[in-house]
């Protein structure tokens, strides 16, 4: 027990008790730490007690004698404002840990010497660790994919030493890390997002690059330059003391992985090599997929998956939910589910997709609202708008001319837009609501799920 026991003799908060931190609560007693865990909802602490988990007041703990606090990475412990647990533990002096750090330290007090790759960016995360893991899975190599993506880090099996983890990292994680090496890591891209956490443009880049702590000359670092901070980021890189691998999505980069034409290649070697086809790929869609694939690929390389595989698994890559997933086809109206669209540059990526849609827009604003979408605002032949933003959006769409309704609700919008696209056949009705969900609905997915429901309703209807 003692050799897989890293926490043995310790005691570990947990603040928080949601997806992430129940799984890590429960991790933490398997692992041999003493854990006292709270939630400021009740429903969740009676979970959590249902699940064995020994709950304690942390408003009222002890700190001088708890070792560590694992902080739930929404709750914030710096900016805006530090949750009052928080505080309470770095004015005791103790350290806010990420899960993704803690599973490193289990891993490594096990004996194994899996290795781990990151990836982070503004948009694209999801898509390309879980591109990664199919590619890995196609490749036959042990794996586990997790972190801000599906199972959280510390709730995933302790692998072999070969073995090969896949971690989405948000900046909510990574700016939590003290330990974790990765041996890949990948930055995709960097727009304004979460500065309200981070402070400003340069907090919350600051927050990125600390995928980057730790590397040593073993490991790979993979930027995407489609964007000006990448570029910067990747200048600043080159000088080690990892390999630089450029990645893009839209030109070639010599010495780097890119599509060009739709074809992924490989230009690290004497010779560009082509590794997948990306033509009408139905799962990875538009040059933001296209670099997606490119770091997917610039990473597997990296860690030595030979070529072949890496294109069998883009090749063969279901997707994901909620990712520009296609719904349903009716009438001659297409259904894309783009609820990830959190943000103007996540639903940009979507909108360039299509030559014209009918858009579904809308939830929770982020600074700035849309006005940068506004040279993709001639693709829109109507936006139907959702949530607490709808008022602001259809101001400036009205600014710009764009035909608008507001519908509030995604139950009112489907149709809505079903009945104007259907005159225009073929046509596309994009949810990609480049806002947060949190205003109607407890999160992204729940947000697609009543899209899928709203579009599932509308083919009951039409049955005879």
């Amino acid at each position: 027990m003692a050799e897989h026991a890293p926490f043995l003799g310790e005691t570990v908060a947990v603040m928080g008790l949601g997806r992430a931190g129940l799984p890590g609560a429960r991790a933490l007693m398997r692992l041999g730490a003493r854990v006292l865990a709270w939630d400021d909802s009740a429903a969740a602490r009676q979970q959590a007690a249902s699940a064995g988990v020994p709950l304690a007041d942390l408003a009222a703990a002890d700190f001088a004698a708890i070792d560590a606090l694992l902080l739930s990475p929404g709750i914030p412990h710096r900016l805006p404002a530090p949750h009052p647990v928080a505080a309470r533990a770095l004015a005791a002096g103790r350290p806010i840990v990420c899960d993704a750090d803690l599973l490193y330290r289990a891993v490594r007090a096990a004996g194994s010497a899996a290795r781990f790759a990151g990836v982070t960016g503004t948009n694209g995360k999801s898509t390309t660790t879980a591109l990664l893991g199919h590619i890995l899975a196609m490749a036959g190599r042990p794996h586990a994919v997790g972190g801000n993506l599906g199972t959280p880090a510390l709730a995933l099996d302790i692998l072999g030493s070969d073995g090969i983890y896949a971690l989405e990292m948000s900046s909510y994680m990574l700016e939590r890390i003290a330990r974790i090496r990765f041996d890949a890591a990948a930055m995709l891209n960097l727009s304004p997002d979460h500065l309200d956490r981070h402070g400003d443009m340069a907090g919350y880049e600051a927050a990125k690059r600390r995928i980057f702590d730790r590397q040593d000359d073993g490991c790979t670092a993979v930027v995407g330059i489609d964007d000006a901070r990448g570029r910067a980021i990747a200048e600043e890189l080159a000088a080690g003391p990892g390999l630089l691998i450029r990645i893009s999505g839209a030109a070639a980069v010599p010495g780097g992985v890119y599509v060009e034409n739709a074809r992924l290649i490989d230009a690290r070697g004497a010779y560009p090599q082509r590794i997948a086809s990306l033509v009408r790929h139905p799962t990875l869609p538009g040059a933001h997929n296209a670099q997606n694939a490119a770091a997917a690929a610039a990473l597997a390389l990296a860690l030595g998956i030979p070529a072949e595989d890496v294109g069998a698994g883009i090749a063969s890559f279901p997707g994901l939910p909620h990712r520009q997933q296609r719904v349903a086809e009716l009438d001659g109206v297409l259904f894309v589910n783009d609820s990830k669209g959190t943000n103007a540059d996540a639903a940009a990526r979507a909108l360039a997709c299509y030559p014209r849609v009918f858009w579904i827009a809308g939830g929770r604003a982020k600074e700035g609202g849309i006005g940068s979408l506004a040279p993709l605002f001639p693709r829109i032949a109507r936006a139907f708008l959702i949530g607490e933003s709808a008022t602001a959006f259809a101001a400036t769409l009205a600014a710009h001319g764009v035909a608008h309704e507001v519908a509030e609700t995604i139950e009112a919008a489907v149709p809505a837009a079903f009945a104007a696209a259907r005159a225009e056949a073929p046509a596309v009705v994009l949810l990609s609501p480049a806002a947060a969900s949190f205003d109607q609905f407890a999160n992204f997915e729940a947000r697609g799920e009543a899209f899928r429901a709203a579009v599932a309703r509308l083919a009951r209807e039409r049955r005879p």
